[in-house]
Formats: C-alpha cells, structure tokens, sequence
C-alpha cells in the first residue's frame, strides 16, 4: 500500500530496497574480474625468486610455442625482449613454418629443432600443453623447464614434467620475470618484492 510522506511522493515500502541495475553493474563487474584475477595474482608466488633467478640465468636456448609474427601480441614482443636480453630464441608455429623472425627460421614443431634446448615457454591455451610437454620431453634431451604463460596452466602436464626430473613454471611471463628480478621493473619505479643495494 502507498504511503504518503510530507512534501514527497507517494512510494511503497518495497522501493527502499530496490537496486537500480546500472548500480549493480560496476559491483558485479569488479566481483567477476577479482574471481578471474586473484587466482592468477596468487598462484605465481609458490616458486621463490631464488628458483626463478636460477632458471633464467642457466636458460640458453628458449623455444617459443605458438609465437606470432604480429609485433602487438604478446607472444611476439615476449619472444623479441628474450632474444634482446641474450637468449637465443626459436620460434614455433606450424602456421608461420618457414618464415624468418628474430633471426630463426619459424619451425612447424618441436621436433623441428636440432639445437639443444634448455626452456621450452608455452603460449598454448592450457588444453593444448599435455601434447606440447609430452612431445618436449620425448625428443628434447637438453630440456630442463617448461614455462607456461599467464593464464596457462595444466596440473597434469606440470606433474609429467616434473616426474622427470622438468622444473615447471606456470601462470608466470619470463620478461615481467626478468625485468622483475634483474631492475628493470625497479628502475621504473614498481615495487618487485626485492631487496637490493642497486638501483
């Protein structure tokens, strides 16, 4: 039933609790992004630095699976900053097999590769891993980590792997890892979570 107040407008008991949606909107947005993030921004500091500093010290040789010859995805500026910061960088992707970039030519698989790989860093959604790590640790016998991307993970492909002796990254990027762990992420003014004396 209506109720009249003094100098307002008539209104029921049951618009006090009513919610207009465009208000609601910006709430469930926010809840459903921290639901996606917060796994991600959690997940990645089981490793310690120490572990991480160790594996992109000793890596020589990385073989980028599923990189991309456009210069805006992140496959492609991820795979260039590792081959600047001296790391010799093979590119694979059946769909560029042939072609030339960052001085490699872009190979159709793993088993492509001759060269002694020491990483091999995944930018595969996470169903596609298993056969990417099953096919690593068949014919890459200098293999010692698997990398899986931000967003990649596969609990029982990193458990393979690491059955064999494979150290196993995921959900983590190698160049936010680098810049992070050696300054550069420093120099530019973001908090890493590591101390040191240099800038």
């Amino acid at each position: 039933m209506p109720i009249s107040l003094s100098g307002s407008r008539n209104w029921n008991l049951r618009d006090t609790f009513t919610v207009p949606r465009s208000a609601l909107a910006p709430k469930v947005f926010l809840g459903r992004f921290f639901l996606l993030i917060l796994p991600r921004m959690v997940q990645p500091m089981k490793q310690s630095d120490s572990f991480l500093r160790d594996i992109l010290t000793r890596t020589k040789v990385i073989a980028v699976v599923g990189v991309s010859m456009n210069p805006v995805r992140p496959s492609y500026y991820v795979a260039r900053y590792l081959g600047l910061k001296g790391y010799t960088v093979i590119p694979v992707n059946p769909g560029h097999a042939g072609q030339r970039l960052f001085g490699q030519e872009v190979r159709a698989s793993l088993q492509d590769i001759s060269e002694p790989v020491d990483m091999v860093d995944i930018f595969r959604r996470s169903e596609a891993v298993p056969a990417v790590v099953d096919e690593a640790l068949e014919i890459l016998p200098a293999l010692r980590t698997i990398w899986m991307q931000i967003g990649v993970e596969h609990a029982g492909a990193a458990a393979l792997a690491g059955a064999r002796g494979i150290d196993v990254i995921q959900n983590r990027c190698p160049k936010i890892e680098y810049q992070r762990l050696f300054g550069e992420l420093r120099m530019g003014g973001f908090a890493t979570g590591v101390i040191s004396s240099r800038l």
